[in-house]
């Protein structure tokens, strides 16, 4: 790598990065949900977010509300000049993403170029790395709205981070830190195991919320008492209310104490009560109560339970 072609404020060392980055001249790609709260944390810490790539109506409308003081660029432009070039870009483009700059030659040597995709490593951004990029993996395990709650839950929010070497770890365990989060390193023969669990426990968990929700909404339809909120299809209503205190227990308990939080008639090996559950659902929605019987076979195979849980479950 050639220190000459390096971004002025990398303060080379004789592998030619600097394991705790000063401020930096930030890039974004692009200003989607992910993207443009990265950048408002990046620079909470001091760094400077020059410009971002910005497409859509969404993307540029948080491009200059979040990121007020950032050009909105070609990607190219944003590439060329950036010191830490961030790809945050939905992970079906990246690979494509990280080809095009690379043929293009628009990204110095030198330059830190982070990736936020949980799916991947660094492989994929070989491309540019060849070219004398370092490549990192910065992947928030964190839902992002698109609101400003998003920039504030990245305060509690741990990071999975890949690198090339221990000076990358460095770099990007330093930039998580920056912007308020903790890295945790994933090898990167990982990656697709780490990103697997994390959808499996936050976008199914969202699934089953919404089913339950929908179960509830039909069960509390007619009247409701004196004063009280009727039952309709939309969100933060009664339902919801009866169901947030019991799931956020049950989630902090599943946190807390792994599976000895099991409770309810599954665990508890009752088949007469699960049977029932089953026909209940089965008469508001077929797919909703599939759904039960996958989740509650896993449930006593975890238990332990009753076998005749098991086979009223498996359908023998």
């Amino acid at each position: 790598m050639n220190p000459d072609n390096a971004p002025e404020s990398s303060n080379q060392n004789t592998v030619g990065f600097d394991p705790a980055p000063a401020r930096l001249t930030v890039g974004i790609v692009s200003a989607g949900r992910v993207g443009s709260a990265l950048g408002a944390a990046l620079e909470r810490a001091g760094h400077v977010v020059f410009g971002v790539s910005a497409i859509s109506d969404a993307s540029v409308h948080r491009a200059r509300t979040r990121l007020p003081d950032s050009e909105i660029l070609p990607v190219e432009a944003v590439a060329a000049r950036s010191e830490l070039l961030l790809l945050a870009v939905p992970d079906a483009e990246l690979a494509g993403l990280v080809r095009g700059l690379a043929g293009a030659g628009v990204v110095r040597p030198g330059t830190i170029v982070a990736h936020t995709s949980g799916a991947n490593g660094v492989a994929v951004l070989a491309p540019l790395a060849a070219t004398g990029a370092l490549p990192l993996a910065i992947h928030p395990a964190m839902t992002f709205t698109g609101h400003d709650e998003d920039v504030a839950r990245l305060g509690n929010a741990c990071f999975g981070i890949t690198a090339a070497d221990d000076i990358g770890y460095a770099i990007a365990q330093s930039l998580v830190i920056e912007m308020g989060g903790e890295p945790v390193r994933v090898p990167e023969e990982s990656r697709t195991l780490y990103h697997a669990a994390l959808a499996h426990g936050s976008n199914h968990l969202v699934t089953v919320i919404v089913d339950a929700v929908a179960a509830l909404r039909e069960a509390l339809s007619g009247p409701g008492l004196l004063g009280q909120q009727l039952v309709d299809d939309q969100p933060n209503g009664l339902a919801e209310r009866l169901l947030a205190p019991l799931a956020s227990a049950a989630l902090d308990n599943a946190l807390r104490r792994g599976q000895a939080a099991l409770t309810g008639p599954v665990a508890r090996g009752d088949a007469e009560a699960v049977a029932a559950h089953l026909a209940a659902l089965e008469a508001v929605d077929t797919r909703l109560a599939a759904g039960y019987r996958a989740l509650s076979l896993r449930t006593a195979e975890r238990a332990k339970t009753n076998p005749a849980v098991i086979e009223l479950l498996e359908g023998r």
